[in-house]
């Protein structure tokens, strides 16, 4: 995509953005110069979002979810797990991985990830004894995975979901307390979902007539929680439509926020001048056009659409086991700015000083970052 296109695009978005910072900056200023809280807050809107929908439009969830949110959440998986971290240069770390990877998207399933996440454990720098226990639990979940089949897919698919917000909550260390509001209301959630709280409505959407893409919830409790009673299948299609949403919007959302150097938000210009960076002009072309395709196959036909993007991206899920491994086992933050001051939670080195553009400083007219 051509520099003149993406500013043309954004630009216009960087201007309506500079003017609501200037125009409502005595409010704004906290959520601006504080990154706990605008972290926080962030999350806590994305979990109670998510809740409602999974309560009131569950189906189109997770029919619609994957379609406009499933690409751009495994760019951002391999961004932060892989690029920004440095992964990708260390030889031993891609073959070990990378390989149980290929063969879990041509269908080896969870053993072969769990296969990956042991190979994270062999090539971490760590001590044996943090990687002997690792390996340890590894060999326990290929052993479970043998004995439960293709149910094991099904679990994983499940706790797939939960692994991204942990991974979300380890990624830096924090000054303050302010990231354990949305944890606080996530686990209230699942927990909320998982006893049955708005069962009569859940029930009656999911029996409801209709179906978006010929999926209805029938369609999903088989897809999700095949044999079981029809009570607990409607809870367990719901608890994975607000842990899929919750999923999405940490990659999207909050870990692009912990990740990022400096404290203050980015400009849109700025946000695609980093990301070109990283990943390089050509490769973000192609992912463009594959949200494309999607979105066109999806008008098309919707259920296969899904499907087919679903086959597509099955490995990012063992990509974020493999990274919670590696995390165990090397026990640094996955963060690429690993120089911040741990106390200070702003991104900048520790003992420098913040420099004179550093503050609730709006986006100027080159959409430079603010800060």
């Amino acid at each position: 995509m051509s520099q003149g296109v993406v500013r043309a695009t954004l630009w216009p978005l960087d201007r309506v953005r500079a003017r609501i910072l200037r125009q409502f900056k005595v409010l704004l200023r906290p959520l601006v110069v504080d990154r706990e809280l605008r972290v926080a807050l962030t999350g806590v809107l994305l979990v109670a979002a998510a809740f409602v929908g999974a309560l009131a439009l569950p189906l189109w969830m997770l029919a619609l979810g994957p379609i406009v949110w499933g690409i751009p959440h495994v760019l951002a998986d391999v961004r932060y797990l892989v690029v920004r971290p440095g992964h990708h240069r260390r030889p031993w770390l891609v073959g070990l991985v990378g390989v149980p990877l290929l063969v879990v998207a041509v269908g080896g399933g969870v053993v072969a990830g769990l296969v990956g996440a042991g190979g994270a454990l062999i090539a971490a720098r760590c001590d044996g004894r943090r990687r002997a226990a690792g390996l340890a639990v590894v060999v326990v979940g290929v052993a479970g995975a043998l004995s439960l089949g293709p149910a094991a897919d099904l679990i994983f698919a499940h706790i797939h979901n939960f692994i991204a917000v942990g991974l979300w909550w380890a990624w830096r260390r924090r000054a303050g307390r302010a990231h354990g509001w949305p944890l606080a209301i996530y686990v209230a959630g699942v927990v909320a979902l998982g006893l049955g709280i708005g069962d009569g409505l859940v029930g009656s959407t999911l029996s409801a007539g209709w179906a978006l893409g010929g999926m209805d919830g029938v369609w999903f409790a088989e897809s999700l929680a095949p044999g079981l009673p029809s009570g607990w299948a409607a809870r367990l299609v719901i608890l994975f439509a607000f842990a899929q949403a919750v999923h999405y919007g940490v990659w999207v959302r909050l870990v692009p926020e912990e990740d990022r150097p400096q404290r203050t938000p980015r400009s849109f210009l700025a946000s695609y001048r980093a990301l070109e960076s990283d990943f390089g002009p050509w490769p973000l072309a192609l992912v463009g056009l594959g949200c494309v395709a999607l979105a066109i196959w999806a008008v098309v036909d919707l259920a296969e659409a899904r499907t087919g993007y679903l086959r597509m991206a099955i490995f990012h899920g063992h990509l974020e086991l493999a990274a919670a491994a590696l995390l165990f086992a090397e026990g640094r933050p996955l963060s690429a700015d690993e120089g911040a001051d741990p106390g200070a939670g702003h991104g900048r080195p520790p003992g420098r000083p913040p420099s004179a553009g550093e503050g609730c400083r709006v986006v100027g007219s080159e959409g430079e970052e603010g800060g």
